[in-house]
């Protein structure tokens, strides 16, 4: 088994609080809490009743039905004519007691027990949820379209689409405002539904659930955030046990892998399945065109303009002065306006995001190396590691050699929940070379060795760095437990030879 799940992404700080994103998944949640106790029980009677009239139905051709009976009926024999094919066939194996005993019925008998189910499935439908919320293909009453969207089958069909739409909704609510995003989830969430009825026009199966408006929000942040990294963890079952592996990828390469999958399983499982998937292919390819259409009629633009002339009076003067300077190709007068506001918030990373165009244009790379550092420092405090890696590769290429011990430490160990072993150990092996009396390299080298035994096999790599931690000079009577049981599992292992005691630490 193999299950791909999006766990965040680089866009998700947008300019404002995505308040009707979150009056969405408020409203899913409680209609979810006050109706999925009913559903389940409704449908097994709906299902129950309904299969008793299709198989009278298919036996007994001549029964005389009410008008919704007939509907019911003719639905099934134009949507899987197939399946009321063999019910219809006197060799099939009995479903039940009432199913065997029905087909020797006299008509009279058949006409009572058709008006009995008849009763039966219009009691049922005056009081149902599914019957009067939900979409039904061969009923699709007009208020289906926005309410089916609203009813969830189970947590976990609750669960993942709302975490898909505050992945996908809020930042486009960032992007286009909330008039245009809400108008834009609705409409995507019908014509999700109406393409599965157009494919399964005669089904009398209730379709539910927010995923098509939700698919339709994924379209279009392909095609307003194509480049924006997506964060994802595999979780794949081997039979024995489980693998679980973090990566990111950008939209671009994900989205469509996604719709592809979709497309598949829709051709493979035709009606069956349970999943609505040509709905997904509906609400995903009305996502892609709005998104499209509002970008090549100015609408979004528009409402972008809008959103930032109303968030626009928290910038301070300056930066927006600077930014200015740098898009006229002047830098130094940015440089000077930008020293101004890091005076008095030395914190602001808007500023250093500005300050470090402006030394690029400049072309102080020293002070562009500098900066670098800065913001990786920044953003490390700012728990943002991802982005605060990739300022620590510029920085690297620039000609940077060491960030601030805790700096680094923090960066050596996301490298860690990123499994990348490899280099995590030779930045921990790096950080505790440039800072050998700080308190950080100790656990810098007992991590480089903890790597080397565990996930790189490389024994006496371990040995040499447990052995140089217990040399330190740095006080360490409480790691000195951790230090001595690493190196004796180290000293144990087949492969480990006699090491030296005092021995070089590599460079990348």
């Amino acid at each position: 088994m193999v299950v791909l799940i999006p766990l965040a992404h680089e866009s998700l700080k947008g300019r404002r609080w995505p308040y009707v994103s979150i009056v969405i998944i408020a409203l899913n949640l409680v209609v979810f809490l006050g109706t999925h106790w009913r559903l389940e029980d409704e449908s097994h009677k709906l299902a129950d009743v309904k299969l008793h009239i299709l198989l009278l139905a298919a036996a007994h051709p001549d029964v005389q039905t009410t008008p919704d009976v007939q509907q019911l009926i003719a639905g099934v024999q134009r949507s899987n004519p197939k399946l009321f094919a063999r019910m219809a066939s006197a060799n099939r194996r009995p479903e039940d007691l009432w199913d065997l005993q029905m087909r020797d019925w006299d008509s009279a008998e058949v006409n009572a027990q058709m008006e009995a189910l008849a009763q039966q499935l219009a009691d049922l439908q005056r009081d149902s949820i599914l019957e009067r919320y939900a979409f039904i293909p061969n009923k699709h009453p007009l208020a289906s379209y926005v309410t089916a969207g609203f009813l969830h089958g189970g947590w976990l069909h609750l669960i993942f689409n709302m975490w898909f739409l505050w992945l996908a909704g809020s930042v486009l609510e960032d992007a286009w405002g909330r008039l245009i995003y809400p108008l834009f989830y609705l409409l995507a969430g019908a014509v999700a539904l109406l393409v599965h009825a157009g494919v399964f026009s005669g089904s009398i199966v209730p379709v539910l659930g927010a995923s098509g408006a939700v698919a339709g929000l994924m379209g279009a942040f392909l095609v307003r955030f194509a480049k924006t990294r997506i964060k994802l963890l595999l979780f794949l079952w081997l039979g024995f046990r489980p693998y679980l592996h973090r990566f990111s990828a950008p939209a671009y390469a994900v989205l469509p892998v996604w719709f592809v999958t979709q497309l598949f399983w829709a051709l493979l499982t035709g009606s069956g399945g349970g999943v609505a998937y040509w709905a997904h292919i509906g609400g995903f390819v009305f996502g892609v065109g709005a998104a499209l259409a509002l970008r090549a009629t100015g609408i979004e633009h528009k409402m972008d303009q809008a959103i930032e002339a109303q968030v626009s009076w928290t910038a301070d003067p300056r930066i927006v002065k600077a930014s200015e300077f740098i898009a006229q190709n002047q830098p130094e007068p940015a440089i000077a306006e930008l020293k101004q506001v890091l005076q008095e918030k030395p914190d602001l990373l808007d500023a250093h995001d500005l300050l470090l165009q402006a030394y690029w244009r400049k072309q102080d790379f020293q002070a562009h190396k500098e900066t670098l550092a800065t913001l990786c420092r920044l953003h490390v405090k700012a728990r943002e590691l991802e982005v605060a890696w990739r300022n620590y590769e510029e920085y690297c290429s620039a000609g940077g050699e060491k960030l601030p011990s805790a700096t680094w430490l923090e960066l050596s160990r996301y490298l860690e929940t990123q499994q990348n072993w490899e280099r995590a150990a030779v930045e921990y092996e790096k950080l505790a070379e440039a800072y050998p009396s700080d308190r950080a390299s100790l656990s810098a080298l007992i991590s480089a060795a903890r790597i080397n035994l565990k996930k790189l096999n490389r024994q006496d790599e371990a040995v040499r760095l447990y052995r140089q931690a217990d040399a330190s000079p740095i006080p360490h009577l409480d790691w000195d437990a951790a230090i001595q049981a690493g190196l004796k599992e180290a000293l144990a292992s087949p492969s480990a030879s006699a090491p030296l005691d005092k021995a070089p630490v590599s460079k990348l």
